[in-house]
């Protein structure tokens, strides 16, 4: 199997993402990225309601439309959110705060992003932004990815609309939206990596979770429809917070795993020893070597200081 795999790039591939998803504690960048999605959802959709109550005063129509293209995002749980998010109301003060609270927030999910990013590239800890820059950075990406998200949403609402627009017009707004979702990938790999990369390093992985994205929207779609009708009743506030916990964990995975893929190819991190995971009895492949090379180089803290890695031979049984 060992063998089959590092001939076959269709194997080997793969096999080497989810190696690197592993050394990299991919599961616990996950759940940073998660924790920091699920706190700024709220205040952020607040701030969208509060906006749109503002900008489209004279139409609630529209604000309910919008409305809902942007919580179709969520298929599973986007009409149980919607039931429990309501405009503020109130002075100059009270919205204030709702934006100070969502930016924070919001610069929380991109500030995960920016260190998962850099961990999956191995970008040493002295070659990346200081603090203010970062924020900055992070901001910057923010109003981007704001901008990119209500484009998305709306294609959504042309997406969900067939009976209106006809199942032509769906397929476009599906592929549009895939589209859209590409290029904010890209955009979001190469702005939040502390080193520069190039479209070509990054767009597959791109497109990857933007497919994957697309996947999630559908299976979610279809579980609505099929087979979580009466749940909301049934569960009720407890299946709101597993539902947005479980779709904000299902983004982080899509959008850590494309970048995984990005790395793994334009490195040649590939292929791996199958059992490199679980013996130190393997001769490693010069794809695993650069793995390991570069995990050490990620921990230098000073430009001052050298790291240099080297191989002992594997250790041998008695019997051989």
């Amino acid at each position: 199997m060992d063998a089959y795999q590092r001939r076959h790039p269709w194997a080997g591939l793969p096999l080497a993402v989810v190696y690197k998803f592993l050394d990299d504690q991919g599961t616990y960048l996950t759940a940073i990225i998660t924790y920091y999605g699920f706190v700024s959802l709220f205040p952020l959709l607040l701030l969208l309601v509060t906006g749109l109550g503002f900008a489209l005063q004279g139409n609630p129509g529209l604000q309910r439309q919008v409305l809902d293209s942007a919580l179709a995002q969520f298929p599973v749980i986007g009409d149980q959110i919607g039931a429990n998010i309501h405009s503020l109301h109130g002075n100059v003060l009270a919205l204030a705060t709702g934006v100070v609270g969502s930016l924070y927030g919001g610069l929380g999910v991109v500030q995960a992003a920016q260190n998962a990013l850099n961990k999956v590239w191995g970008v040493p800890r002295d070659s990346r932004p200081n603090p203010v820059a970062a924020r900055v950075r992070s901001l910057t990406l923010l109003a981007v990815g704001g901008v990119v998200l209500l484009a998305t949403t709306l294609l959504s609402a042309v997406t969900a609309s067939a009976g209106v627009f006809g199942a032509g017009v769906r397929a476009g707004a599906t592929v549009s939206a895939v589209a859209v979702n590409v290029v904010l990938f890209t955009v979001v790999f190469r702005m939040l990596t502390a080193r520069p990369l190039t479209i070509a390093q990054v767009r597959t992985g791109a497109i990857a979770a933007a497919l994957v994205w697309q996947v999630l929207q559908w299976a979610g779609a279809f579980l609505l429809g099929h087979m979580l009708k009466g749940a909301t009743a049934t569960y009720g506030m407890f299946g709101i917070v597993l539902g947005l916990l479980t779709w904000i964990y299902l983004a982080a995975i899509t959008f850590v795993a494309g970048a995984e893929i990005n790395v793994v190819r334009a490195r040649r991190l590939w292929p791996r020893s199958l059992l490199t995971p679980f013996t130190d009895n393997v001769e490693l492949t010069a794809g695993d070597r650069r793995a390991y090379t570069s995990y050490a180089e990620t921990e230098r803290h000073k430009g001052f200081e050298n790291v240099d890695v080297d191989f002992d031979p594997p250790p041998r049984d008695d019997a051989d």
